[in-house]
């Protein structure tokens, strides 16, 4: 077993050896030992094919040495216990071909079988559940025939229908959500594999076993999949006049969820937000509004306390709280340097939570409002806030990030670093592609061998990934939880926010800092915002 760096605040645990029903049973039993053992300040225990890995609340203070002791402590029996209990077996109704299937064909020509030959093997095997990833839900199937392994479509589909039944090389798997694809369909099921509302949301989980069966059209029911939604029905506290670009709700994240594929969503600049929620008399944590680019335009019905962080914007300063009355319009507009703001109102936004979180996740439709972005018309509502006192007051400025259009950003070496070369220090171009789920980046880096077939393994915000056209991308807080890129690297809590305000355009470089270096800095900004939270409880009622 290799204990590897997952960034500054989550360690990976890898294990050698084929991918088979074996490893899998491992794996889930270091998982379950790791759970059981309460490791301090764990919030996720992510099992994948041959990985398991733990992710934290915050960077820990302890030395790196000090942690692995401790999870190599917890397994140390769960390579001689029994091996964990089998998990469920579910049958899973499946309408081949026609207008569920639109790939059926291509696979039988790509095999040489018969349409009927492609359903009868799909049909006849019982598939292992490996790990859960790419999206909620989304179950990593092993034990394909090899007569049915297809490579993936070239061009992925813009949108591929929840339940769809696909092949993507040598496995196969089901889209729990609509969601952009690359696999070949060759059916659809009617079973919602993931609902935030069902408990457990997904449906299946590492270890379960899942056998398909052929049915009919007229025996199979398909219906849309509802989101999470969260009614906004109710007298609205603020109006939204204009919605901005990509406005969403956000606040600290889904925590504890990734394990079925759930992403961590929150802010993708957690400092401004945390910073904007204290300065508006919030818990760090409270809901807020997240834009990009441009800002919204809102009518408020209630005398609120805003503060704003993030990029600059000409309608509020930052570092300060500003009282909005009832009956006023705030204009955010275009914010001239950074990407994204953030506006925290007193008392924060009370959508329902969903899993635990109100951040909105726009492409499998959880929290915010309605699971989607902003649009003009919709009504928001927000808690008691506290009553501002003691006059005028502005922050230090130094407690506030420094933005930049050519950031040089820390990271700590990745997994796959010395597949690599010249990249340390190299200066890349931000993409127009970007977004909540990663930063693409123009400039490729150079490759010292040939690419190498590599097992999906767990992801987090701040992984570097190398596609194999060799551009990075640097993953944001809507990120899957699991992929099968190399990683280069892994930008450190501390500078997580200088990537997410970068805009396309602007310039970035990486530089390679150590694990002590990057706990340093996590644990400078904490200790600011400790400092901050006493200077600002004098400040409200």
């Amino acid at each position: 077993m290799r204990v590897e760096l997952l960034g500054d605040a989550a360690v990976v645990l890898h294990l050698d050896g084929a991918v088979d029903a074996a490893l899998a049973a491992r794996v889930r039993a270091i998982a379950a030992a790791i759970g059981r053992g309460g490791l301090a300040g764990a919030t996720d225990i992510v099992p994948a094919f041959a990985s398991v890995a733990v992710f934290f609340e915050r960077a820990p203070t302890a030395a790196f040495a000090v942690i692995e002791a401790e999870l190599r402590a917890l397994v140390a029996g769960a390579g001689t216990e029994a091996n964990p209990p089998p998990g469920r077996v579910l049958e899973v109704p499946v309408v081949y071909g026609g207008e569920h299937g639109p790939d059926l064909g291509l696979v039988a020509a790509h095999t040489g079988l018969t349409e009927a030959e492609v359903v009868a093997r799909h049909a006849a095997g019982e598939y292992l559940v490996h790990a859960i990833g790419f999206a909620p839900g989304f179950p990593y199937l092993g034990g394909l025939d090899p007569r049915l392994a297809t490579p993936r479509r070239a061009t992925p589909r813009a949108l591929v229908a929840a339940g769809s039944v696909g092949i993507g090389g040598a496995q196969t798997g089901v889209y729990p959500l609509a969601s952009p694809g690359g696999w070949n369909l060759i059916g659809r099921t009617p079973l919602a594999l993931f609902d935030p509302r069902r408990e457990p949301a997904a449906l299946l989980s590492a270890g379960d076993r899942v056998r398909f069966r052929a049915v009919a059209g007229a025996e199979a029911e398909f219906a849309e999949r509802a989101s999470a939604a969260s009614p906004s029905g109710c007298a609205a506290d603020i109006e939204v006049l204009r919605a901005g670009m990509f406005t969403t709700v956000q606040d600290a994240g889904r925590r504890g969820h990734r394990a079925a594929g759930v992403p961590l969503s929150g802010a993708a600049d957690p400092l401004a937000l945390r910073l904007a929620n204290l300065i508006a008399g919030n818990d760090e944590t409270a809901a807020g509004l997240e834009c990009t680019l441009v800002g919204p335009t809102l009518r408020f019905h209630r005398d609120t306390v805003i503060a704003w962080g993030g990029a600059s914007t000409a309608a509020l300063p930052s570092g300060r709280p500003v009282v909005v009355r009832a009956g006023e319009t705030l204009t955010i507009g275009a914010l001239p340097r950074g990407c994204r703001g953030y506006l925290a109102m007193g008392g924060g936004v009370t959508v329902p939570a969903v899993l635990g979180s109100r951040s909105t996740l726009v492409r499998a439709g959880l929290g915010g409002v309605d699971g989607r972005e902003l649009r003009d018309g919709d009504g928001l509502q927000i808690g008691e806030g506290r009553q501002l006192t003691g006059g005028r007051w502005r922050i230090d400025e130094r407690i506030l990030p420094h933005y930049s259009a050519a950031p040089t950003v820390r990271v700590v070496a990745g997994a796959h670093a010395r597949d690599f070369q010249g990249w340390e220090g190299q200066e890349f171009s931000v993409s127009t592609q970007s977004d909540r789920m990663g930063v693409r980046l123009g400039g490729a880096v150079a490759r010292r061998g040939p690419a190498r077939e590599l097992i999906s393994t767990p992801v987090a915000p701040g992984t570097i990934q190398v596609p194999p056209d060799g551009a990075p991308i640097v993953l944001l807080s809507d990120a899957q939880t699991i992929g099968g890129y190399p990683q280069l690297a892994h930008v450190i809590t501390a500078d997580l926010p200088l990537v997410a305000q970068l805009r396309p355009g602007d310039a970035v470089r990486f530089v390679d800092v150590s694990l002590e270096e990057a706990r340093r800095a996590a644990g400078a900004v904490e200790r600011a915002l400790g400092l901050l939270r006493e200077g600002l409880a004098r400040k409200f009622l």
